[in-house]
């Protein structure tokens, strides 16, 4: 039974969100320590009334705890993590470091909840459950229920992805870049490749040798592991000057070709899904209207006009809650 709780990189953009979605859905626990490196130590965050002060990642800091919730950066992930498991405790990690390892489940609880089991060491795991990318999260939520239709053969992705995928960082140079932009000085250029405001970058995470980068291969490697399917998916990864939520332009092709009927109606009934799909009355999902919102919005379905088994739509989602935060807890309440 999950009794003890810690949050490990609990200062940062994911780690408010953990803190505060426990509270907001009464997770079950007794104790709730917050841990982050040495500059944090000793800053003090409200939770059910009660100030907790912030200590320090080390090994004996996991002694007693039952659960960890992870989103300190894969470096620390990759030394505290198996620390932890030796512990006792069973990690959700929320970076990229353990998410294509075969013996750690990658879990979106909407899609493939009957992974979770596969972290105990006795079904080979190894004490670690990996929360998988946040555009990832997203579409695959989306994806299920048009699947159960007709199996998804291919999929061609183009996200929208909001600062906040930087952290509270990268939302902060927003903010800063804005508000330069108005005062007439230099524009701050550090979390970034290029200048965000204004603009788009069509560059996330490092390239790879085909020149795709490390986001958008997630997207291919981490779909496959997910829905346990040779689905193959191609995209392009956008930076753009939302805040904190990302969007997703999907054109999928099915084996069977898939009306907009039965994708609207499979859609309305998805776990975790909400449709808004209502052209006539210009209504779709945009970014600026869901923050703080816990499902991900799907709207503009439509037929492919160059496919005849192909659908296309649009999608959003709050990147701190369903991208990160809501679905590492999601899966510590299925534990």
């Amino acid at each position: 039974m999950i009794r003890n709780v810690a949050i490990m990189g609990a200062t940062g953009a994911v780690g408010q969100e953990l803190l505060k979605i426990l509270e907001q859905r009464n997770f079950p626990l007794q104790n709730l320590k917050l841990l982050a490196s040495e500059r944090s130590v000793g800053r003090e965050y409200d939770f059910k009334g009660e100030k907790l002060k912030v200590e320090l990642t080390c090994p004996d800091a996991f002694k007693g705890v039952d659960l960890v919730l992870s989103s300190a950066g894969a470096s620390v992930s990759k030394e505290f993590a198996p620390i932890a498991v030796e512990h006792g405790a069973v990690v959700v990690d929320n970076t990229s470091f353990f998410r294509m390892d075969e013996k750690v489940p990658l879990v979106v609880p909407e899609v493939n909840a009957c992974d979770i089991p596969l972290y105990k060491a006795e079904n080979g795991g190894k004490g670690i459950i990996a929360n998988p990318n946040c555009t990832t999260i997203m579409m695959v939520v989306a994806l299920k229920p048009l699947n159960a239709i007709s199996k998804i053969k291919r999929v061609h992705v183009a996200t929208y992805q909001s600062a906040s995928g930087a952290g509270a960082t990268g939302m902060a140079e927003l903010k800063q870049q804005y508000q330069e932009i108005v005062e007439g000085k230099p524009v701050t250029v550090k979390k970034f490749a290029h200048q965000l405001a204004y603009n788009l970058i069509p560059h996330i995470d490092v390239f790879t040798d085909n020149d795709y980068t490390k986001e958008e291969m997630k997207m291919f490697n981490e779909t496959r592991k997910i829905m346990h399917s040779d689905v193959a998916c191609s995209a392009t990864c956008v930076r753009v000057s939302a805040l904190r939520c990302h969007s997703e332009a999907l054109w999928i092709e099915t084996e069977k070709p898939i009306s907009v009927e039965e994708a609207r109606k499979a859609i309305a009934a998805g776990e975790g899904l909400t449709l808004f799909d209502d052209p006539a009355n210009n209504g779709y999902p945009m970014p600026l209207d869901l923050m703080g919102k816990d499902d991900v919005y799907v709207g503009r379905i439509r037929k492919d006009l160059a496919n005849e088994n192909g659908l296309n739509f649009w999608l959003v989602g709050d990147q701190i809650r369903k991208g990160a935060a809501l679905n590492a807890v999601q899966i510590a309440e299925k534990l």
